[in-house]
This record gives structure tokens, C-alpha cells and sequence, in this order.
């Protein structure tokens, strides 16, 4: 089965899974004030949207590559991972003050409506909070052996205290001109969190023995950074169209991805009119942007980073235990990750 094909089926596990737990809390919340039931039926809207569930689906393969089977038990992981990321999203959008997420209003946009900008603020804030509570309770009712489930709350509790460390770094680097070293310290904990999370709980909960465990939490940081960098890339070069939103949009906010803070060092004049652009005194012109980064070649080292913490995500999962299969679709991933790197020049 292709890396394609075991998103889309793993994704419909997660996605009736999600669906019959949320529409119950839905229910729930009705009874207690209509409020707090339109408050769930948002987070359901915002977590059922289309998309690929690439997080969760990759606890549920790395459980199949030591258990060979995908239960009831781990889908209703998975879908406890996939209200941990959505946890993330709701606060990140927030934050960011993004206006959409895959195609719809944000979860702060949805809550808006019928009171104001401050109500919507206010409750997604409280929101993000319930998604994480659900998210633990989701994991807990699993029905997998005590200890296990203790290490994976542990490893949530931790990667969601690292993840919250990384967005304020990188809300602090809308304020200053972070340098390479520093980037890399925000990044640490960042999409690597997410990925380093997603495989080691599926290993752990399918047994699997301790030195896989060890070489699945680095290649998943090494995944984390690779699409984090690959990310942010489609941010700056994608269109709208295919990204769905407007491009450079973080980059407007003041953001320095990866390859900006390469190409600010490298060519003072462009460094100079993000500065500008900072400031308000300029307004943001994206295809000046792409051709400073790429005429200075800070895009192809960017992309030269991601490919090499990619490669080193391959080698750690053909070494570990896991059944070839499993390792087969994480490889295709990180190849993918490599490839649509050259969309962009």
C-alpha cells in the first residue's frame, strides 16, 4: 500500500472516531448552555475540516510496525493526538491572527460571530484549553495498559509545554533579527515536537523495545525540522491557489523563517526593506522577496538543511525494528518532503 493510500485509510479510522466522540461532547455541551454547545460544534467544524490527519496517522503506522495491526485501541489514540494538534491551531491561529484554516474561518473567527473580535479572542483561548483536556481524556480511555498510557500523558504534557516555549521564541523574533543558531534553538521545539510525539507514541504503546524508541524521538525531530523549513518555504513560494492563503502572509507579521533570516545576512539591502516592511514605511512585495532569496542562494541552502535532516530521518527508521511496511511510509514522506522542494526556485 502506497504512502498515499495509508493516509487516506488511517485517515477515515480517525475521522469516524473523531467524529462519533465529538459529536457526543456536542450533546453533552447542549444540555449544560446552548453557548458552550455552539462553542463544541465550532471545534468540530475546525477539526473535521478536509485534510490530510498526518500527525495521528503516523502514531497508528508506527504502532502497526511493531504490533502488525491497526485496533480500535490506537484509532482512538489517534484521535486523541489529532485534538493535541488541533489544541495547537486553535491558539496559533490565534496568535497569528490568521483569518483561515484549511478553507475555513478560524476557530477565534468562528466565535465571533454574534458577539466581537474580544469575545472570539477570549474563547478560543478557554477552547484551545478543552481541546487539550479532551485530548488526554481521549488518550486515557483507550484501554491500553496503565503504565503505557502514563508514558504517552507524560509525553504529551511535555512536547505541549515545549511547543508553547517555541511560539513565544518565534513570536519574539517578530520583534528582532534572530540569527541561524538562534532559529535552530526555536525550531527545536517545534514541528520536531509534534513528530517526536506521534512516533514514539505509537512505538510505545506497540512495545517496542527501547533503542527503537530512542532512534524514533530523533528521526521524528529530524522530521520536524525538515517540514518545518519545507513549510515555510511554500509559505514565501506558493500560491495562493495552491496554498490556500495569501503568500508571504507570515513574513508580513514580521516572521523569519529560515530561509529570510539566510538571505537578510547575506544581502543588506533586502535585509534593510524587511526591516521597512517591519516598520510599516513599505509595504511587502512577495516576488521581490522571492528573488532576494533566491539570487543570494539562501533558498537552496535552506533547502539543502531540510534535505539533509530528512535523509537523516530515513537512515534512523531503516535501522530500527519497526516491519518494512512502517518504515516504507515514513521513508515515502520524507522523500516527498525532499521532493516538493523543487517546485520552488
Amino acid at each position: 500500500m502506497g504512502f498515499e493510500e495509508v493516509l487516506d485509510r488511517c485517515g477515515m479510522l480517525i475521522d469516524a472516531d473523531l467524529a462519533k466522540s465529538l459529536s457526543s461532547a456536542v450533546l453533552e455541551a447542549r444540555e449544560y448552555h446552548p453557548l458552550i454547545g455552539r462553542m463544541y460544534e465550532s471545534l468540530m467544524e475546525y477539526t473535521m475540516r478536509k485534510g490530510r490527519r498526518l500527525a495521528s496517522c503516523s502514531t497508528l503506522v508506527a504502532y502497526d510496525g511493531y504490533a502488525s495491526s491497526i485496533d480500535d485501541r490506537i484509532v482512538r489514540v489517534g484521535s486523541g493526538v489529532e485534538l493535541y494538534r488541533h489544541a495547537i491551531l486553535v491558539h496559533d491561529d490565534l496568535v497569528d491572527a490568521d483569518p483561515v484554516r484549511r478553507g475555513g474561518r478560524t476557530f477565534h473567527r468562528l466565535m465571533e460571530a454574534g458577539h466581537d473580535e474580544r469575545f472570539g479572542s477570549g474563547a478560543a483561548i478557554f477552547a484551545g484549553n478543552v481541546m487539550f483536556s479532551l485530548s488526554l481524556k481521549t488518550v486515557l480511555s483507550s484501554g491500553f495498559e496503565t503504565d503505557k498510557l502514563a508514558k504517552v500523558v507524560g509525553t504529551l504534557l511535555t512536547e505541549f509545554r515545549n511547543v508553547n516555549e517555541s511560539q513565544i521564541l518565534d513570536l519574539e523574533f517578530e520583534y528582532g533579527n534572530p540569527d541561524v543558531s538562534e532559529w535552530n534553538v526555536m525550531a527545536s521545539k517545534r514541528a520536531t515536537t509534534l513528530f517526536r510525539a506521534t512516533l514514539g507514541i505509537g512505538a510505545v504503546l506497540a512495545g517496542a523495545p527501547e533503542t527503537d524508541l530512542e532512534a524514533l524521538s530523533e528521526a521524528g525531530e529530524h522530521i520536524g525540522y525538515a517540514f518545518d523549513i519545507q513549510d515555510d518555504i511554500i509559505d514565501t513560494y506558493a500560491s495562493a491557489e495552491q496554498y490556500g492563503r495569501v503568500p508571504g502572509a507570515d513574513m508580513l507579521r514580521g516572521k523569519k523563517p529560515l530561509h529570510v533570516i539566510l538571505a537578510m545576512r547575506r544581502d543588506e539591502a533586502f535585509a534593510s526593506m524587511m526591516r521597512e516592511v517591519k516598520a510599516g514605511n513599505q509595504q511587502l512585495d512577495i516576488e521581490q522577496v522571492r528573488k532576494a532569496v533566491s539570487s543570494s542562494g539562501a533558498l537552496e541552502e535552506a533547502k539543502k538543511i531540510s534535505r539533509d535532516h530528512a535523509d537523516a530521518a530515513s537512515r534512523l527508521i531503516t535501522r530500527t525494528g519497526m516491519r518494512d511496511e512502517s518504515k516504507q511510509f515514513f521513508v515515502s514522506f520524507v522523500d516527498y518532503v525532499k521532493e516538493s522542494l523543487d517546485w520552488y526556485k
